[in-house]
């Protein structure tokens, strides 16, 4: 809430832009060829679980190549067919080290799982915390350049930025 939509860039550059709003009413981000995202999804930490309803109805709608962050209990309801499932092995952290991206792409044919390991990133001192933007779930640039390179598509849309990594 308070955010202004807005139709122009918030910021653009050679390689990026960005819209600062509700990704469901700045539409310009559709036009992209695949979706890269963390959204908000089920889990049990309270994190985001208001954006959780926004995040189903715009994987629901999305109909091409897409790799999805999500809770390994749920397949993420996208309209493509899952080719893999590929693995965060955060190398840091004790509890839960492994967070599955879902990777779905219309055409169906399976593609090899892999397993990204990286450092977590975080407050305080240690490997990893030089990125840290105090996002709760902030993800590694070098993990999501690595998934965007399992893709088909030249343009990627984030339409849940956080932090910014993708």
């Amino acid at each position: 809430g308070g955010v202004d939509t807005m139709s122009e860039p918030y910021y653009q550059d050679e390689w990026v832009t960005l819209y600062h709003g509700d990704c469901l009413e700045i539409t310009e981000w559709l036009q992209a060829d695949v979706l890269v995202t963390d959204p908000p999804y089920p889990n049990n930490a309270g994190h985001f679980d208001d954006g959780v309803p926004i995040a189903r109805k715009v994987l629901q709608d999305w109909r091409r190549e897409a790799i999805v962050f999500w809770i390994e209990t749920e397949i993420p309801p996208l309209a493509p067919p899952i080719v893999a499932v590929h693995i965060w092995h955060r190398t840091n952290v004790n509890g839960k080290p492994y967070e599955p991206a879902f990777h779905a792409n219309p055409r169906g044919e399976k593609r090899r799982s892999l397993v990204l390991a990286h450092s977590f990133i975080h407050s305080g001192v240690g490997p990893g915390s030089q990125e840290y933007a105090g996002h709760p779930t902030q993800k590694p640039v070098a993990v999501m350049q690595r998934l965007i390179g399992l893709t088909t598509g030249t343009t990627i849309a984030d339409p849940f930025a956080g932090s910014g990594s993708t």
